[in-house]
C-alpha cells in the first residue's frame, strides 16, 4: 500500500484559508454594520488580531505536539484526561453546530431563488434532508470530500476576489452617504463576536497535523499567514460592501450579492448567489466528513469517548459517529436561526481557546525544537483576556444551550467504557 503524500506549506496554507472562509463573510457584513456602524471594518480587523493572538498559542503548541487533535490534544497533555475530554467533546460539537449553521446559511441564500423556503416547515424539512444527504456522501469516503474541498476553495476565492475588484471599480462612479450614529458598548461587543465567528475555522487546521510535512515548522507559519490573508480579504470586502450600499446594507440578507446586483444587474446577482451556495455546501460537506472522524479518533485512538462511537465499516468509515453527528446536527438546526448558531459556535470555540492558551503557559518552561512563542505570558494573557471579553457578551439562551451540551458530555464521560485507560490515568 502506497503511503499518502504529506501536505507541504502551500497545501496547509490553502487548507487553512478554505477552512476559515465560510458563510460568515457572505451573510454577516450587514449584521456587523448594524451593530458597529462605520467602524465595522475596524471591528473585523480587531477580530483578526484577536484571532491571531489565539492562533499564535496554537502555533506554539503545534511545534510541540505533531499528532492529530489540536486543542484537546494540547489540553490532555497539559492538564490530564478530564479537561482533555471536555475540550475534545466540544471540538466535536463545534463541528456539529458548524454543519447546522452552514445549512441555515445556505437556505438563507437560496430564499430569493426559492421563495417557498420562507415557509418555516419547508425550510426545516429541506434543511434536514440536506444534512442527511451530506451524511450519505460522507459515508462514501474521503475522495468525495477532497473534490468538494477543491471546488469550494476555487469558487469562494474567485467570488471574493471578483467582489473586491468589481466592487472597487463600481465605487469610482458613485458617492455613498453613510449616516453615523454612536454605538453602545454592548452593540460593539456583539459586532466583535460576529466578526470573530468568521475566523473560528482556523482551529480545525491543526487537527490534521499528522498528515502534514514538518508540522512543527510549517503549521505555525501557515496559521499566521492564513489569519493575515483572510483578515485583509474580510476587511476589504466589508469596506466595499458598506461604501457600495451605505445604510441600505442593513436591509439585505446577502450584502455581497446585493453589490453584484447593483453593478451587474439581476444576472450578476443570480451568478453570485449560485457561487455562494456552492462555496457553502462545499464547506458543509467537508465539515460533515471531518466531524465524525474527530469523534471516532477521540474514541479509538485517545480513549476519550465510549468505544461504540468509534465503530467503523470495512472501508474504515466511522458509521456510528456519522449517524450520531447527523442526528445532533439535525436537532441543532431545528433549535435556532443562523445568528443563534453563530453565537453558539463562538462560545464553544472559546471553551477550546482558553485551555489552549493556559497550556502554552504550562509548557513555556520546556522549550521546543520547533517554533517558540516570544514574549513569555504576554500573548497567551492577551488571548485569555480577549476570550473573557467575548464570553461576557454571550446571550443567556446561548449559555443555556451550551449547558445542555455540558450535561450531555458528562453523560458520555460517565458511561465511558475505557475503564483500563481511566485506571492508568
Amino acid at each position: 500500500m502506497t503511503k499518502q503524500k504529506k501536505m507541504g506549506f502551500a497545501s496547509i496554507y490553502l487548507l487553512g484559508v478554505n477552512g476559515i472562509i465560510g458563510s460568515g463573510i457572505f451573510l454577516l457584513p450587514n449584521q456587523i454594520f448594524s451593530l458597529a456602524g462605520n467602524k465595522s471594518s475596524l471591528v473585523i480587523i480587531l477580530a483578526a488580531i484577536a484571532t491571531l493572538m489565539i492562533a499564535l498559542c496554537y502555533a506554539d503548541l503545534a511545534s510541540r505536539f505533531t499528532g492529530d487533535g489540536a486543542a484537546w490534544l494540547y489540553t490532555y497533555n497539559a492538564f490530564g484526561r478530564f479537561p482533555g475530554f471536555q475540550v475534545g467533546f466540544f471540538s466535536w460539537i463545534q463541528g456539529v453546530i458548524t454543519i447546522s449553521a452552514e445549512i441555515a446559511a445556505l437556505l438563507s441564500i437560496l430564499k430569493p431563488i426559492f421563495p417557498s423556503l420562507t415557509n418555516l416547515w419547508e425550510y426545516r424539512l429541506v434543511g434536514i434532508v440536506i444534512i442527511i444527504v451530506l451524511a450519505i456522501l460522507s459515508l462514501l469516503g474521503e475522495q468525495v470530500t477532497k473534490i468538494s474541498d477543491n471546488l469550494s476553495s476555487i469558487v469562494k476565492i474567485v467570488i471574493l476576489l471578483a467582489f473586491i475588484v468589481i466592487g472597487f471599480i463600481g465605487l469610482s462612479s458613485k458617492q455613498t452617504i453613510i449616516a453615523t450614529t454612536s454605538k453602545s458598548p454592548y452593540e460593539m461587543s456583539s459586532a466583535f463576536s460576529k466578526a470573530f465567528y468568521m475566523f473560528t475555522g482556523f482551529s480545525f487546521l491543526p487537527i490534521a497535523a499528522a498528515d502534514m510535512k514538518d508540522p512543527e515548522k510549517n503549521l505555525p507559519k501557515a496559521l499566521i499567514w492564513v489569519i493575515v490573508t483572510v483578515g485583509v480579504i474580510y476587511a476589504l470586502a466589508q469596506t466595499i460592501a458598506v461604501l457600495s450600499l451605505g445604510n441600505q446594507i442593513t436591509k439585505t440578507d446577502s450584502p455581497l450579492a446585493a453589490v453584484f446586483q447593483q453593478i451587474l444587474g439581476h444576472q450578476g446577482y443570480l451568478i453570485i448567489l449560485v457561487g455562494m451556495a456552492v462555496s457553502i455546501i462545499g464547506v458543509a460537506l467537508s465539515v460533515s466528513f471531518s466531524t465524525p472522524v474527530v469523534a471516532a479518533s477521540l474514541s479509538n485512538e485517545h480513549k476519550l469517548l465510549p468505544s461504540f462511537i468509534g465503530k467503523q465499516s470495512k472501508g474504515d468509515v466511522p458509521w456510528v459517529a456519522v449517524i450520531i453527528t447527523t442526528v445532533l446536527s439535525g436537532l441543532v438546526f431545528l433549535s435556532g436561526s443562523y445568528v443563534f448558531l453563530v453565537s453558539c459556535v463562538v462560545l464553544i470555540s472559546l471553551i477550546q481557546y482558553v485551555p489552549t492558551a493556559l497550556a502554552v503557559i504550562h509548557f513555556q518552561s520546556q522549550p521546543s525544537d520547533g517554533w517558540n512563542l516570544p514574549g513569555g505570558k504576554i500573548i497567551p494573557g492577551i488571548a485569555i483576556g480577549m476570550c473573557a471579553y467575548l464570553l461576557a457578551g454571550v446571550a443567556l439562551k446561548v449559555w443555556l444551550f451550551t449547558g445542555i451540551l455540558v450535561v450531555l458530555g458528562l453523560g458520555l464521560y460517565l458511561f465511558d467504557d475505557h475503564s483500563e485507560k481511566k485506571a492508568k490515568d
